[in-house]
């Protein structure tokens, strides 16, 4: 006599599962992953610029730090509801959300960072010449970008736990079969799509912390052994 299928059973742990749906958990994987690819980069371009705005003119500092926090105190679906007469049922209103919520860890990482270039340092590369927006581009970001990218990983692993919430409105990537799954308590869907999830968080921290040391040669060699 066969062993029961697992699907039938309805077990946690299904091959079964894995091997007849593959297609639907890759394409609910690149949904997710596009999502956040997508939402992160929007929210650098803007938090990158609004930073440097309250560095140059401080008085901007409470309004703008003020509002991105209390932007991610919004709860996700409230976010959405509110996003919603502007964008309707689209992509473009998880993306908006996603970004608007990663702007709290961004800005104030881009601000810490600017902030711990040292001030000498600063004044070398003047006296060497260089303008605002050579000192920026060659210096500042480069050794600010230790601390931004700190804040970019951050941002990533939020917005990929965030997407989720997206199924509300179709647009989840892996939140969608979780959101499916949940009325029939079709237990391999939900297991399956949340350890991607979780996977996928730990597999892009890694991948921007490899990005992050490629990308900041100097800071290993200050933090070896003997480095000085």
């Amino acid at each position: 006599m066969s062993a029961p299928n697992c699907l039938v059973t309805n077990d946690w742990i299904c091959g079964e599962y894995l091997r007849t749906r593959a297609g639907e958990l890759t394409d609910a994987l690149l949904q997710h992953v596009g999502i956040t690819v997508v939402s992160v980069l929007l929210a650098l371009v803007v938090a990158v610029p609004l930073a440097l705005l309250v560095r140059a003119r401080p008085r901007f500092a409470g309004p703008v730090l003020g509002l991105t926090t209390l932007l991610y105190t919004v709860p996700s679906l409230a976010m959405f509801s509110l996003l919603l007469p502007v964008f309707g049922l689209s992509a473009a209103l998880v993306v908006t959300g996603l970004v608007l919520y990663a702007l709290t860890i961004l800005v104030r990482n881009a601000l810490a960072g600017l902030a711990a270039v040292p001030a000498e340092t600063r004044e070398a590369a003047r006296g060497m010449g260089y303008g605002p927006w050579r000192l920026l581009w060659e210096v500042e970001l480069p050794l600010a970008l230790p601390v931004l990218m700190a804040g970019v990983r951050m941002a990533t692993v939020s917005t990929i736990a965030l997407t989720t919430i997206g199924s509300v409105v179709g647009r989840g990537g892996l939140g969608n079969l979780i959101e499916d799954a949940l009325p029939t308590f079709f237990k391999a869907q939900v297991l399956a799509a949340s350890v991607l999830c979780v996977l996928l968080a730990v597999v892009a921290d890694l991948l921007l912390l490899g990005l992050q040391r490629l990308l900041t040669p100097w800071a290993r060699i200050r933090t070896a052994p003997g480095g000085g």
